[in-house]
């Protein structure tokens, strides 16, 4: 499914991956099916029950699709349970009530079922975003346990549940492989979380894998360069229901009875603790997360004989785990693997050093330019433009206009409204009147998202960057918007797949002088290289029209002249209206300049005649009449 206006792209091309992944692509796939094998090998041998270790599938199983809501989408939902009890006692029902004979069809309508609720459930809930969210999800879990208890009890069994839930068998023609229970259970929920875990590591690998962790990291910039963020919130959700109502069908068949503690509050809670405990955003920390718990809970309350104090103990450990280790298992691991890594290369990190003059890359023209529309005139107008804040009035009866291949720039003393004149063009902020033309089209009113696709975008005053991401993702992730559109689910393509992304994210990172820096962190960039980079995740969007609030601020006079010489190669060819404090340098920028005052047009020209003018110099100096020229650092 697609949506959204997608720009033209060039021939395929492959995405360069890490070498580790080039040579051995399938080894996570092919450890954890050894593992899978050795297990009922070894675990007996170590006195390990196996309806445990079946008990720790299903709920890794079932954590799989909840690590990619909160893990990856930083989607917390309280609500899981709901989804679990759902899927197990739809195919728990048809199976017993109803006589269905085919168990593993029976799991799939149910999982089905559980995806189509968790449709219903995410239109609702994502309405809303972080707590708030989270406590939707609480009180939809509520609700469905209480429906399952009352109205719908002649269907679910109630208090009493649905007893009776037979096992699968699979005909081969030759013979029927019968699952029972224990260990002769466990290789049909192997190959069935083998499979789940398989699909997932597709899925976060794929653009939409990509994109969920983008709205994790910043969902309002991942919206800013053309991503429709709500409708992947949805998908992640109904992914996470699937899952969840696949593990609760196994749960049924697995126990012989569907039990209505599927659908406690308790259930949900379990799955968030085990998950953080295991590792979340790893895909297998809730398998792991399910071994810890279950194991300890049998020893404290089997060897110990605890009783009910075993939740007690248990509380601690997940208290001391959150404490010390702070992004689960796993993350432990994983920072301790990257520590003695460190230390045996003598914890050095090769910087390349940035030569301002690679602009020379700025000479060669953008890999993917839109068409240009048969359209004569500015190619962006708004007339009449205001926008007021109760008695407060931040803009008012704006006109400007802008033609195709200017760089304008835009200054003013501080409160003369250029931020909120900013937003109100790139549609971030809705005007109370007038009205904005782009190439001929009235976009006023429209969203942030929907006028990126169409080709005007920005950068941000502050960065707004995806911190915990590397600079080629920060890139990558602007780039699929600009080649599939605002919304398409191919989940199962992989990101080396994407016709023309790699051509774009390099040659961005060329212009933006990024290109050494490109597998490294954004959280470890200097500040100067990442407001390089914040104006590339404008350009790799490949706008029509680019609006930089502010790229030189904050930065020392040795950035501003590298940054300046950046800008410059970046205008050839390009529309662009730059805001920013440091006059000496727009000026330099510039071809025309318009000034702001107390939210409305002072005056326009060209830098020259702006620097004579004697109402900017009144605006500016409170009467005194120098050349602006001479006011580097005035405050806008």
């Amino acid at each position: 499914m697609s949506t959204g206006t997608a720009r033209a792209i060039p021939p395929p091309t492959r995405l360069r991956e890490p070498a580790t992944l080039r040579q051995r692509p399938f080894f996570v796939e092919t450890i954890l099916a050894l593992v899978l094998i050795a297990v009922p090998l070894v675990l007996p041998y170590l006195g390990s029950a196996p309806n445990t270790v079946n008990r720790i599938l299903v709920w890794g199983l079932f954590g799989i699709g909840f690590d990619i809501l909160f893990g990856y989408t930083g989607l917390l939902s309280f609500g899981q349970s709901a989804l679990y009890g759902t899927g197990g006692f739809v195919a728990a029902y048809l199976l017993t009530r109803a006589g269905f004979p085919y168990v593993i069809l029976a799991l799939v309508i149910g999982t089905i079922a559980a995806a189509a609720v968790g449709y219903l459930v995410g239109l609702i809930a994502l309405k809303r975003t972080g707590i708030y969210f989270a406590m939707i999800t609480v009180a939809i879990a509520e609700v469905f346990y209480f429906v399952e208890f009352n109205p719908l009890s002649e269907w679910t069994g109630g208090e009493n549940g649905l007893p009776g839930v037979p096992t699968p068998s699979i005909p081969l023609g030759f013979t029927t492989l019968h699952f029972s229970t224990g260990w002769s259970l466990y290789p049909f929920l192997a190959v069935v979380y083998f499979l789940g875990i398989v699909l997932a590591l597709r899925i976060v690998r794929s653009p939409v894998g990509t994109i969920f962790r983008a709205i994790r990291e910043n969902p309002l910039r991942a919206a800013a360069v053309g991503h429709n963020i709500h409708s992947y919130k949805v998908a992640a959700f109904v992914i996470a229901a699937a899952y969840a109502g696949l593990a609760g069908g196994l749960l049924g068949v697995m126990q012989g009875f569907m039990p209505p503690e599927a659908f406690t509050f308790d259930t949900s809670g379990q799955l968030v603790i085990q998950t953080a405990i295991g590792g979340r955003g790893t895909l297998f920390g809730p398998l792991l997360g399910a071994g810890v718990w279950l194991f300890l809970q049998d020893f404290l309350q089997g060897t110990l004989k605890l009783g009910a104090a075993w939740k007690l103990v248990l509380g601690l450990v997940f208290v001391l785990l959150v404490v010390f280790l702070h992004n689960g298992i796993i993350g432990g691991l994983k920072s301790l693997y990257q520590h003695v890594r460190g230390r045996a290369n003598g914890d050095t990190v090769a910087i390349d050093t940035i030569d301002a003059d690679a602009a020379r890359t700025s000479a060669r023209e953008p890999h993917f330019r839109r068409d240009v529309p048969a359209f004569s005139g500015p190619i962006l107008k708004a007339t009449g433009l205001s926008k007021h804040y109760g008695g407060v009035i931040a803009n008012a009866d704006i006109d400007f206009s802008v033609n195709r291949g200017e760089l304008r720039g835009i200054i003013g003393p501080n409160g003369a409204g250029k931020s909120t004149f900013f937003k109100m063009l790139t549609c971030e902020v809705s005007p109370t009147s007038g009205s904005i033309t782009f190439e001929g089209r009235d976009i006023t009113g429209m969203s942030v998202t929907d006028v990126c696709q169409l080709g005007l975008t920005k950068s941000y005053q502050v960065n707004q960057l995806f911190n915990r991401l590397t600079v080629r993702e920060n890139v990558a992730i602007a780039a699929l918007a600009a080649l599939r559109g605002k919304l398409k689910l191919d989940m199962l393509r992989k990101m080396a797949n994407v016709p023309g992304l790699v051509d774009q994210v390099e040659h961005t990172l060329e212009l933006v002088n990024l290109t050494g820096r490109r597998d490294t962190p954004v959280s470890q960039l200097a500040y100067g290289e990442k407001r390089r980079l914040e104006v590339g995740l404008a350009l790799a969007s490949s706008p029509t029209l680019l609006l930089l609030d502010e790229p030189l601020a904050g930065m020392s006079p040795s950035e501003r002249v590298e940054t300046v010489k950046l800008l410059k190669s970046i205008a050839q060819g390009r529309t662009m209206i730059i805001i920013d404090h440091d006059m000496d340098s727009l000026f330099e920028l510039a071809e025309r300049v318009t000034v702001l005052q107390e939210g409305r047009v002072l005056v326009e020209g060209t830098p020259e005649e702006i620097k004579g003018n004697a109402k900017v110099q009144e605006a500016y100096l409170g009467g005194v009449h120098e050349g602006l020229g001479d006011t580097a650092e005035a405050v806008s």
